[in-house]
């Protein structure tokens, strides 16, 4: 059975595969000049997306065809090239031109994970007891699709973040429309936030401290179910990665599967077309 539907599988690997330099069916450059058939690229994609939602290891989800130092060596190379965060983009730029993204409201926070093997973006979690943690800073449209993410250790508050993560959310996303409203909850209240925000030329909806949530909730809640379907997948949940730029690589890619889920499910309700999903229940 596959880790996610075809529906959602086939697509993001039409592009993912785009991007990909072209190799060989044989290593010709081997250093013991081997004449092994390289592993096929799709084979390595549906791996490393089963490691992605179950948050396997590579040595369970090996399989006859594909070993574990295959997928290890085929992630770290797509990792430096920046696949994940490119098919993102992709992503962003389908939902824009089919549904349209809201960029007029911004929502920002992070959200904390466990990273038991440490790494370079590993920290010791201030709500977990100390131990290893990594935290990810996640913006977002009004509808809750992911534009932009930084990832860094447990314990970085989440106000030094934000500057980072609205660059992120421009570079992936594009040009940001004029009066954007960024929304933010009462970690980012304070005045360094409100001047990068001023100097960015936005406006900011701050929670204030010592004021219930409830009363002002606004309409940040979006990115509450953002990190809610982001945390659907296993290696998110509990990452074991240790190199930084491979953590990154799983975070954009379970940012453009959640970004292609939710242009699915809006543009059901909109156009019809060959193939389309018979449920509306998408994981």
């Amino acid at each position: 059975m596959p880790a996610v539907p075809s529906c959602l599988l086939d697509p993001l690997w039409d592009q993912f595969a785009a991007l990909l330099p072209a190799r060989g069916a044989f290593v010709a450059d081997h250093p013991l000049g081997c004449h092994r058939r390289r592993v096929a690229d799709r084979t390595v994609f549906e791996h490393i997306v089963l490691a992605l939602v179950h948050g396997s290891g590579y040595e369970r989800i090996s399989s006859p065809g594909c070993s574990d130092r295959t997928i290890r060596r085929r992630v770290k190379e797509w990792a430096e090239l920046g696949i994940s965060e490119k098919v993102h983009a992709l992503a962003l730029e389908a939902y824009d031109r089919t549904i349209g993204l809201g960029l007029a409201e911004i929502s920002v926070d992070g959200c904390i994970t466990k990273a038991p093997s440490g790494g370079e973006k590993a920290g010791r979690s201030p709500v977990d007891r100390g131990k290893q943690g990594l935290k990810r800073s996640v913006a977002s449209d009004a509808c809750g699709v992911p534009l932009g993410i930084v990832s860094d250790g447990a314990n970085r508050h989440d106000s030094p973040m934000l500057g980072p993560t609205l660059e992120a959310a421009r570079t992936q996303a594009g040009a940001m429309p004029e009066g954007v409203n960024v929304n933010l909850d009462r970690g980012y209240d304070s005045a360094k936030s409100r001047a990068l925000i001023a100097e960015l030329g936005f406006t900011a909806e701050i929670a204030r401290k010592g004021v219930p949530a409830q009363i002002q909730a606004g309409k940040r809640w979006v990115i509450e179910r953002t990190h809610s379907w982001m945390n659907d997948y296993g290696k998110l949940r509990r990452c074991t990665e240790k190199r930084g730029e491979v953590v990154d690589f799983y975070l954009y890619l379970a940012a453009a599967l959640v970004t292609l889920r939710i242009l699915i499910r809006r543009a059901t309700k909109r156009y019809r077309w060959d193939g389309r999903p018979t449920t509306r229940r998408l994981k």
